[in-house]
């Protein structure tokens, strides 16, 4: 009898810590979400990245639309009074410069997507590395971006706080260079 009121006891203590223990309060988990499309148009590495490659391409891009101002001013001077010789030349050279331009665009914007696409991938692990230190500074467990994202509250939203910290790396990385 006494060993049956052990275990009745025993199995009633694990039973008491059992609901003590489902009565905790689970800690609930840190969840943050961050506005890539906004972190993408603001963040100073990606400026920087799109103003060098404006400054790389403009004066191509200049060459190529100073040729349309000249094709559009063949284009007029053809519907004047020209004779057939002069008229029959013009057209060869509209039709040569339409290709020129034609071709040095294709060229200009293949170069101009490879370059881009170059520095999104290195900008891209320097946001992910940036929103990484953010949760891991703040304590969030999960970080939710778009564009999957069809609703999120204010309250956790970091992409103020990840842009603050991308100036700051930035920032530092522009006064190493300076220092160099």
């Amino acid at each position: 009898m006494a060993e049956v009121l052990t275990k009745l006891l025993l199995v009633i203590g694990l039973l008491t810590s059992s609901f003590a223990y489902a009565q905790q309060p689970v800690n609930p988990q840190k969840i943050g979400y961050v506005d890539m499309k906004m972190v993408l148009d603001s963040a100073p590495q990606v400026i920087a990245g799109r103003d060098a490659i404006d400054r790389e391409f403009r004066p191509r891009n200049d060459a190529v639309q100073a040729d349309e101002q000249r094709l559009a001013a063949m284009h007029e001077r053809i519907g004047g009074p020209l004779d057939d010789a002069t008229k029959a030349q013009l057209e060869r050279d509209i039709r040569s410069l339409t290709r020129a331009i034609d071709r040095r665009k294709e060229d200009l914007i293949e170069e101009i997507n490879f370059r881009l696409s170059g520095n999104a991938l290195a900008v891209r692990e320097t946001l992910e590395l940036a929103i990484r230190e953010v949760s891991q500074r703040q304590g969030y467990d999960l970080i939710i971006t778009d564009p999957v994202v069809l609703y999120h509250s204010q309250k956790i939203d970091l992409t103020n706080v990840v842009l603050k910290q991308l100036r700051h790396e930035y920032d530092a990385d522009r006064l190493e260079q300076a220092n160099r």
